[in-house]
């Protein structure tokens, strides 16, 4: 099989040769117009590159969206920002403001481009086997960016626009979806055809990693099931990645957020990161997280601090708290030396670890850590589906029909030096998903909403690490709250087709 261009190596090294921008230029020979560029199939390698390109954006998994996960009682804005205060808040006030402003726009065009290769790809001369795989790729890009849009913005009153793939109306606005369960239908669908197409992740040279494959592909399947409460088929499609046998838990909680581990067995799908180059590239969420200033050495952000709520969640020798949390007094490696926590910026006094080991290298600028600090990726991949996650879908699932989760549901806890449970119920997966995934892309905002937990959760103050109120209650209503508004520029774009959700 003729190998695809690394997608994520070759924006790496554009950052690394580029003096304006750390974003792909697509190089084109001369200016050709769309019909002469769609004629070979190395344009569907530049176009299936291009598909990627926006996961660069410092707000597409690194900040952004993850402002609507810092508001569950998990963590909190860590220093003052007063936009990030209104997400948290639930006060409108942040609408139209640039933190998440830009979500929309940046997923559809991933999902634009990845309708490119869908149109051009058949009538392009190549091999069965890399037509496949290119569009297994771009089912799956469509259905991932549908997914996120659909369960941040969707309801039953309004989901999000559909385009059509092979006959798109650029210029036109599009009505927004009936409900949000026609896009999780038109995700799964997405999902199925790239499950049909792709190859699984162990086929795949080093070149080739950070691209889709099958079971990042059943593995968003069962989530969206999971979100669409069709949990007979969140089950089967947690299954397939399960009993497919390519995936296990490490036997280390700690060693899943190593650099070293980025590809290893327990990799679903991640936000692809790395420090080549004079920027970087990819996720910048390990840098928004570290103490603002890096204690003088780095530029960290000093964002999302965890709260004393979650912290006193974990259970007494629950292996996954330390690695999870930093807290006063406790000691970890800083650029090749044993340092002791201490924040000098935090509102709660504590940090998230999990993201910390390649912080820990003797000079590591350059190598782990981007030389920008403006744009502060690392050469860990934050992860945004892996397999503890898919025992957890699975799990839940089978409780959501009356079955038992015991397995699932202890091997997560094994690993965590826990004893098992027995005749498990919703409380203790909900307890498991919390300090299994804190403070990760599984959201535990969304998990609390669809749960009906948000309201009370919400109207709870927060605390730090000395145990004073660092959070206040705040007024979540169930009606309203439960979506995103959608970015002001796509109300205004829209000539009053599109009405605000709050």
């Amino acid at each position: 099989m003729r190998k695809i261009i690394n997608t994520l190596a070759l924006i790496a090294t554009v950052a690394a040769t580029s003096s304006c921008n750390k974003k792909l230029d697509v190089i084109q020979e001369g200016t050709p117009t769309v019909a002469d560029f769609w004629q070979t199939e190395k344009s569907i390698v530049k176009g299936l590159n291009a598909a990627y390109q926006p996961f660069d954006d410092e707000n597409f998994y690194g900040r952004g969206c993850f402002w609507f996960i810092d508001a569950c009682d998990d963590m909190i804005v860590g220093r003052g920002k007063p936009e990030a205060e209104y997400i948290k808040n639930f006060d409108r006030s942040f609408i139209g403001g640039s933190y998440t402003e830009g979500q929309w726009d940046l997923r559809y065009n991933v999902i634009k481009r990845a309708n490119d290769i869908l149109r051009y790809a058949p009538a392009i001369p190549m091999s069965t086997e890399n037509r496949n795989r290119y569009m297994g790729e771009a089912y799956f890009l469509s259905g991932l960016m549908y997914y996120q849009l659909a369960y941040n913005y969707g309801d039953e009153n309004a989901g999000v626009p559909i385009v059509d793939k092979y006959n798109p109306t650029p210029g036109v606005t599009l009505p927004r979806a009936q409900n949000v369960n026609v896009n999780y239908d038109s995700v799964i669908v997405d999902l199925k055809k790239a499950a049909s197409l792709l190859p699984y992740f162990g086929t795949y040279k080093k070149e080739d990693f950070g691209h889709a494959h099958k079971t990042a592909a059943f593995a968003y399947l069962a989530k969206t099931y999971l979100f669409k409460k069709d949990y007979a088929n969140a089950e089967r499609f947690a299954d397939s990645v399960i009993l497919s046998g390519k995936h296990r838990l490490l036997d280390n909680f700690s060693d899943v957020f190593t650099v070293a581990n980025n590809w290893t067995d327990e990799y679903i799908w991640s936000a692809y990161s790395t420090a080549a180059g004079a920027g970087g590239w990819g996720s910048i969420l390990p840098g928004v997280m570290l103490e603002n200033t890096g204690w003088g050495k780095y530029n960290g952000w000093g964002y999302y601090t965890p709260t004393k709520e979650l912290y006193d969640e974990y259970e007494t020798g629950d292996l996954r708290r330390e690695a999870t949390i930093l807290k006063p007094g406790d000691e970890f490696k800083y650029f090749g030396e044993m340092r002791t926590y201490k924040s000098n910026n935090s509102l709660s006094g504590y940090q998230f670890r999990k993201y910390m080991e390649p912080f820990g290298y003797s000079n590591p600028i350059g190598t782990y850590l981007s030389p920008s600090g403006d744009h502060p990726t690392t050469a860990l991949n934050p992860p945004l589906m892996r397999y503890a996650e898919v025992l957890l879908i699975k799990a839940e699932a089978a409780l959501m029909q009356g079955k038992n989760a015991d397995n699932e549901i202890n091997a997560i806890r094994k690993r965590a030096g826990l004893k098992p449970v027995t005749n498990a119920t919703m409380v203790n997966l909900k307890h498991e998903r919390r300090c299994e995934l804190a403070g990760e892309w599984a959201d535990r905002h969304r998990d609390l909403v669809r749960w009906g937990d948000a309201q009370a959760a919400y109207a709870k103050p927060l605390h730090g690490v000395t145990g004073a109120e660092v959070w206040p209650a705040r007024d979540f209503n169930p009606k309203k709250h439960h979506v995103w508004p959608v970015p002001q520029r796509v109300i205004d774009a829209s000539g009053g087709l599109y009405k605000q959700s709050w």
